[in-house]
């Protein structure tokens, strides 16, 4: 491609392209170097992405209730554990780190003997995120590691992740003429930019994964295109196996397969945001742009009790933290009794009822899985409010 009006990012992945034996790359090499180029992916970007200046926000971005009501969770589990020491809490893609720093304030001044015994790790493959984290919770006993690095059954305690898998690549499939066809990227005709093409799959996998869901290529109407996160399934399989006993907790939005996988949904869910606004072209604003995918629950779900992980629950982010005590904050507010005050208490309010609106953060995912750990012991008040 030309190289003179591309930037870095596109010039790697056209060299990326030409080296490959037919001359393309899957759309899952590509959203991965869009996102994840050491030096110009998406993450990698010195510019704040994340909050109101960014691209979106996330729940930490509203306030430290969400952290909090978390928090509130992860002292209830501890106990249920017998209050092991050390404690592992393991947060997987921690963003800016607010949501840390909002667990680890609460648990400090809620739950002393807890915090006395936390060993809390951060997980983060981007170097720009990690030295915001590290910038933001340097008053605070962290480590930094990578998943593959941490050794097998070494945590007792919870992983957990928040907006993660939505971002994690993915494979894009297109039916064509009631046969399965992979969309794959390549430099386009003129030379400059990129565009889809379709061809056999890159992996026996695909096929594999949509027969385990119980679906059929023949029954999708030709044109229908979606999205297989097969990285979500093999980091479940990482998770697994750095747990010895305990929880794993992973909150995004997304579908069950019966839901994803509707012949209505036949442009699947690929979304990418530039500056708030969601646009349909991901072969725009390469590294400048997010790119996410929601999540398929029942994949995970199966994937999870494949790896002997037990499902514990899944519910919706509103009822969740409802049952954490969302509604008693709510409550708790009280009568404003200045200017000032008032004005502070309705930003607050907004912040809560924007962590449980329904046609938003509200219906995100909730999925709970657990290892060795027997069924009194599971019983979690955030599932205890009922879909």
């Amino acid at each position: 491609m030309g190289e003179n009006s591309a930037s870095p990012l596109e010039q790697v992945m056209g060299k990326r392209i030409a080296a490959s034996p037919q001359k393309r790359i899957s759309f899952a090499v590509f959203m991965d170097l869009a996102l994840y180029h050491p030096r110009y992916g998406y993450y990698s970007r010195p510019a704040e992405a994340i909050g109101a200046g960014g691209d979106y926000y996330t729940a930490p971005h509203l306030g430290p209730d969400f952290g909090e009501l978390l928090a509130v969770q992860f002292v209830e589990i501890w106990q249920r554990l017998a209050e092991p020491e050390p404690f592992d809490l393991v947060e997987i893609g921690a963003g800016q780190g607010l949501l840390a720093a909002d667990i680890l304030e609460y648990i400090h001044a809620q739950a002393p003997a807890m915090g006395a015994g936390l060993r809390y790790t951060l997980i983060e493959r981007s170097g720009t995120l990690a030295a915001q984290q590290k910038k933001r919770l340097r008053a605070f006993d962290v480590r930094w590691q990578s998943l593959e690095a941490i050794e097998e059954q070494a945590i007792t305690g919870v992983l957990f992740c928040n907006e993660l898998l939505d971002a994690l690549p993915v494979h894009r499939f297109c039916v064509e003429n009631g046969q399965l066809q992979e969309v794959f990227v390549e430099v386009s005709e003129d030379g400059h930019g990129f565009r889809p093409v379709l061809a056999p799959p890159s992996t026996p996998r695909l096929e594999a994964h949509l027969n385990a869901l119980g679906l059929r290529v023949e029954d999708l109407p030709d044109g229908f295109t979606s999205e297989i996160n097969l990285a979500a399934l093999d980091w479940l399989t990482e998770v697994e196996r750095v747990l010895r006993r305990g929880f794993v907790l992973i909150i995004d939005y997304g579908y069950t397969a019966n839901q994803y996988y509707r012949p209505v949904r036949s442009e699947g869910t690929l979304q990418c945001y530039y500056r708030h606004t969601l646009q349909a072209d991901p072969y725009r604003h390469i590294g400048s742009q997010d790119l996410t995918s929601h999540v398929d629950f029942t994949a995970l779900t199966q994937q999870a009790e494949a790896l002997g992980l037990r499902t514990v629950g899944f519910t919706r982010q509103n009822f969740f933290l409802w049952a954490l005590g969302l509604g008693e904050r709510l409550a708790a507010l009280g009568t404003p009794t200045s200017y000032e005050q008032l004005q502070e208490r309705l930003r607050r309010r907004e912040a809560l009822q924007q962590l449980v609106k329904p046609d938003g953060l509200g219906e995100f995912g909730v999925l709970v899985l657990s290892k060795n750990v027997d069924e009194k012991e599971a019983g979690l008040r955030g599932l205890t409010a009922q879909l």
